[in-house]
């Protein structure tokens, strides 16, 4: 071929080349994708992009941190020396926030502040609203997902390529589209042996007759007259067996940041859509015990308030008739986008007409209306939208079913855990599953039925393989959130601190397949337990050294001390004696094993009511040649550490932090030491 024809015709297949349709513009690829903006997926991103991997974090939402930004500023804890790593770090920045060591109580807009820190410092790529709408596996791993954007009208979609995939979501449509085998509602007691799973018609958020009532709640729309329907809210379906299975979900609400500050005040207001058919039970409930001459208060009865800093508060249910909304999120799990919507909305109808309500019905008490009446939402919180929180509580959806399942039996502590790699310390915690009629000495009367309070043990460990699904399904994904539980075990471990643990146990593990080029059923459990106990934060900063009265060697008690469950003690007991014994002293041990600046930190649980803390506290330290002592008021303390100085310890020390009883009126506590390492 003469050589200007075989130059046009490389000319023309450049040409060619050159013309095709160019790469999908929309196609990205990264090492680790966290699918969920809660507090779990801001965590495990951080965590991922911490130990060097690319990170891409997908939040449905428009919002990043779940429910622990979106109103729940009461921590459910459990006990506190279940939080550790990354999870306790979350709470230390909020401390900040306060001028405190640790804040557990705190505004929604200050969790999102600590979030958005989180995503900053390490620049992790968000895609705020996309929501997933397609999964393509190879074998046993995902290969990629597609994703739309839901704040755009077109809905335009982006596909992400991962070599690892964390669903840190509360509802698991990853895991689901994923094929990995799921469950939702309540399993019969007998499929795993426990006693608390399945229907349960107890006396906790119970209608009267109880203990203390003897009055009743008709059910009926005309009072007696079964002929007339239920009332709102109540299923027609006949009670089933004892602790038999079925498909329906513990309520859901919302968490409501309220304030009676009126210079930061926004009124309720009467909802477009507002039936007050709808809290007829309540009314009924009310007008009764004020029958009966109760004294009724928005707190001790109706509505679980719990003040926050600066004047707010995280509302939450309470009683047999509150926020829940009972019996209208079965359809939730597994809705579709458009269905949760709905469902979402109905929920916010509902509780802001029961505000409405309380404030102004004329069938409620006038004490209160003018109660309710003077709160009024927050005006600097969810400023976007309407004063009302961002996020659904969506206490239980999916849930996976692992190799590894935890039950009823690892919450007492029957059963023990292996690889484990984090803790949960709640109780087992159900909110009630529907509403009902039962039939008592020929009376019909309205009753609760799903609601289980059972607490009392010790925190207890988490499986590592509760994470991770069965091998022959998926060994590319980890699932922090909806992991493997029974219901009524998933109902300790579902708490906002347990989620962020698991966050970043999902994240490094994630990593660590990647690094070991294995699924993440077989990474190396040991391995990765050390380094989250060796390097918490996951930024070289040493680890907290603690010392609990429980510990063997690592505590000295003298004199008169009583063990007593005090309300944020660590561990299983804290231990009180009276100030005004002489003789009485607890010397926690502490051996430094690498050298660094430390701080010590005495923990205080919540005082015995009535019975006050003395005054003040003496807090001596001693660690090689030196001494040190300081005095702490004990003044409104309650479930907080007391600060000491950053002070240089060397390897091999051991630090030994006393106190004593020194004369004066009231109890000191012993409970918790912590050295806390100066942040790297």
């Amino acid at each position: 071929m003469p050589k200007r024809y075989a130059f046009l015709l490389l000319l023309s297949l450049a040409l060619f080349v050159g013309c095709e349709e160019p790469a999908n513009t929309n196609a990205y690829d990264y090492d680790i994708c966290v699918y969920g903006g809660s507090s779990a997926g801001v965590i495990a991103a951080y965590a991922a992009a911490k130990m060097g991997k690319s990170v891409l974090l997908i939040a449905p939402d428009r919002h990043l941190g779940g429910l622990s930004s979106g109103g729940l500023g009461a921590t459910d804890i459990g006990n506190k020396y279940a939080v550790t790593g990354l999870s306790r770090d979350f709470y230390r920045r909020l401390g900040d926030e306060y001028d405190r060591m640790e804040a557990w109580t705190f505004e929604p807009h200050k969790a999102e502040k600590v979030f958005q820190d989180y995503i900053r410092e390490v620049n992790v790529e968000v895609w705020y609203e996309h929501r997933l709408t397609k999964l393509s596996k190879k074998g046993t791993e995902i290969q990629e997902i597609t994703v739309e954007d839901a704040g755009k009208t077109d809905f335009p979609t982006r596909t992400v390529k991962a070599r690892q995939f964390i669903d840190a979501t509360y509802v698991g449509d990853l895991l689901a589209m994923a094929g990995v085998s799921h469950t939702t509602g309540r399993e019969p007691n007998s499929l795993y042996g426990e006693t608390l799973n399945g229907v349960q018609l107890l006396d906790d958020n119970q209608f009267p007759p109880n203990s203390k009532e003897t009055i009743f709640v008709d059910p009926y729309r005309i009072e007696g007259d079964s002929t007339s329907g239920l009332c709102w809210g109540i299923s027609p379906e006949a009670v089933a067996e004892q602790g038999s299975g079925d498909k329906k979900i513990q309520a859901y609400n919302y968490r409501l940041c309220l304030t009676q500050d009126t210079t930061n005040q926004v009124p309720f207001e009467r909802p477009a859509d507002y039936d007050s058919t709808k809290y007829e039970l309540l009314r009924r409930l009310i007008q009764a015990r004020d029958g009966i001459g109760w004294q009724q208060k928005l707190g001790w009865f109706y509505l679980r308030i719990v003040h926050m800093p600066n004047g707010k508060t995280d509302v939450n249910n309470k009683g047999p008739f509150s926020t829940d909304m009972i019996g209208a999120n079965y359809d939730y799990p597994e809705g579709s986008y458009e269905q949760r919507t709905v469902i979402e909305s109905e929920h916010e109808a509902y509780i802001r007409g029961l505000l409405y309500f309380l404030s102004n019905d004329p069938g409620i008490t006038p004490e209160i209306r003018s109660e309710m009446s003077a709160w009024g939402w927050a005006k600097d919180e969810f400023t976007d939208n309407n004063y009302f929180p961002y996020k659904l509580y969506i206490r239980e959806a999916r849930r996976m079913i692992s190799e590894y399942v935890m039950t009823e039996h690892h919450c007492r502590g029957d059963s023990i855990a292996p690889g484990a790699i984090g803790m949960a310390a709640y109780n087992m915690d159900s909110h009630n599953c529907q509403r009902v009629v039962v039939y008592e000495n020929g009376k019909a009367m309205v009753r609760n039925e799903g609601d289980v309070q059972v607490g009392g043990f010790p925190p207890y460990p988490i499986a590592y393989h509760a994470l991770t699904p069965k091998q022959e399904e998926c060994t590319n994904l980890l699932v922090p959130v909806c992991l493997s539980a029974s219901h009524i075990a998933y109902g300790s471990i579902r708490m906002e601190p347990v989620f962020m643990v698991l966050g970043q146990t999902a994240a490094v593990a994630a990593s660590m397949a990647i690094d070991q080029r294995s699924s993440v059923q077989e990474i190396d459990i040991p391995k990765l337990q050390k380094k989250l106990e060796e390097d918490p934060f996951l930024d070289g900063t040493l680890p907290d050294i603690l010392s609990d009265n429980e510990d063997e060697g690592r505590a000295a008690i003298t004199g008169d001390w009583e063990q007593h469950n005090l309300g944020g003690r660590y561990k299983k007991y804290a231990l009180i004696t009276n100030n005004e014994v002489t003789g009485a002293s607890a010397e926690f041990i502490l051996p430094v094993e690498r050298s660094g600046r430390y701080k010590v930190a005495y923990y205080i649980p919540q005082p015995m009511k009535p019975a006050p803390w003395a005054d003040s506290i003496h807090i001596q330290t001693t660690y090689g040649e030196k001494k040190a002592r300081e005095t702490f008021s004990l003044s409104e303390r309650d479930r907080e550490w007391l600060e000491l100085p950053y002070r240089d310890f060397s390897a091999g020390d051991t630090v030994k932090v006393r106190v004593q009883t020194h004369g004066k009126p009231g109890w000191i506590p012993a409970d918790a030491v912590l050295l806390i390492a100066e942040k790297n």
